[in-house]
């Protein structure tokens, strides 16, 4: 049944399960390959490997990304998915975010370590440890995920191949620290421009000052206070921030234009328009541009499959703050949730690090789901 469709590369050895079950060493292994964004191509190939060798799965390659099904019957499908790619190494001199991973005990340091190398070795752990697991499940690797949205692996899935991603319900394996993360904010960028009339600055007076005129724009946006809003049980906290001005030429010469960049986050009860109002009504008077936007996603908590497996991790399930491809897979009509090792804090730091007891966790508590 299988597509064979690449040749994995030399060395997937390594990626195999010291005794079958140690899912912590199979992480190290996964980081000590270098895939940054656009470099995916030899931990594709490492997994494709790894995934081919499983004969209870169906596997499909497209580009860099890797989708892998079983085929039992069961009732009910989900999925498990995750990115391949990293932000780039660090720069700073000592850092122990990069490439090659070290343990310190049982704290394990390097690029990839929560975000989210972790979670895709839980991923393979799942694919190679249960053979007949309660549910069908599809295991999705994708891509370009840490870039443009253009570029997304998920998103080239979705529009050549949207019958592999069809599912009941999704766990998108995202740092949590353990914890269920229902849904996701969603973002929306903007660029408001203001213009003046350039002069020199010892005759100011000759001149309008087009950075002088974001004063007004920085007080609206300094006194906001965001909300927090209410979606299907979850408190979804929301945010409205500048986050880069540019403008001028020279030291000597009053500025005829400048630009603001805004970062609206947004809770999953508005879509992207309704964001954009809220912002143009905020900032009414300026010229706006919405340069990129994001629907979030909602929690979907109240999917059986969602409620079950929130009973099995018996933790209190949280919103998500940050945007995340749980909202990819909303747009496909399939609840999303956010479950993964490690600590979203730490994620693209220089000192990204995972506890090998976090990674066990994760993986001890799907097993649990997929198993009972």
């Amino acid at each position: 049944m299988s597509e064979q469709d690449a040749v994995p590369a030399p060395g997937i050895a390594s990626l195999a399960l010291p005794d079958g079950s140690d899912v912590a060493l199979l992480t190290q292994a996964l980081m000590d390959i270098e895939s940054v964004s656009g470099n995916e191509r030899g931990v594709a190939d490492a997994v494709e490997g790894y995934l081919r060798a499983l004969p209870h799965l169906d596997v499909h390659r497209d580009g860099d990304s890797i989708v892998a099904r079983t085929y039992l019957g069961r009732p009910e499908r989900i999925v498990l998915a995750g990115h391949l790619d990293t932000v780039p190494l660090p720069t700073t001199p000592g850092s122990r975010g990069t490439v090659p991973s070290a343990w310190d005990g049982d704290v394990l340091y390097g690029r990839g370590a929560t975000d989210m190398k972790g979670g895709v070795a839980v991923q393979l752990a799942i694919a190679a440890g249960l053979a007949e697991p309660n549910r069908d499940i599809t295991f999705i690797f994708y891509d370009h995920e840490e870039v443009e949205a253009s570029k997304s692996g998920l998103g080239r899935l979705a529009r050549n191949s949207p019958h592999l991603l069809e599912a009941d319900f999704a766990i998108l394996l995202e740092p949590t620290n353990g914890t269920v993360e229902g849904g996701c904010n969603g973002t929306s960028r903007f660029m408001l421009r203001t213009r003046g009339t350039a002069a020199h600055s010892a005759r100011a007076w000759m001149g309008h000052n087009a950075i002088h005129d974001l004063a007004g724009v920085l007080a609206r946006l300094q006194g906001y206070e965001p909300a927090t809003v209410d979606v299907d049980g979850l408190a979804f906290r929301e945010s409205l921030n500048a986050v880069r001005i540019t403008g001028g030429t020279a030291g000597n010469v009053i500025p005829d234009a400048a630009e603001v960049e805004i970062n609206y986050r947004f809770a999953p009860n508005k879509d992207v328009e309704q964001a954009e109002a809220h912002v143009r009504s905020l900032l009414e008077g300026y010229d706006l541009e919405r340069t990129d936007g994001a629907p979030g996603a909602r929690p979907g908590l109240n999917h059986p499959a969602a409620a079950a497996f929130v009973a099995a991790v018996g933790a209190e399930p949280k919103p998500k703050y940050g945007w995340t491809d749980v909202a990819r897979f909303s747009e496909l009509g399939i609840p999303a949730v956010n479950f993964g090792p490690g600590d979203a804090l730490l994620a693209h730091s220089d000192n990204e690090h995972v506890t090998g007891q976090a990674i066990h966790d994760c993986h001890d508590a799907l097993r649990r789901w997929l198993s009972a």
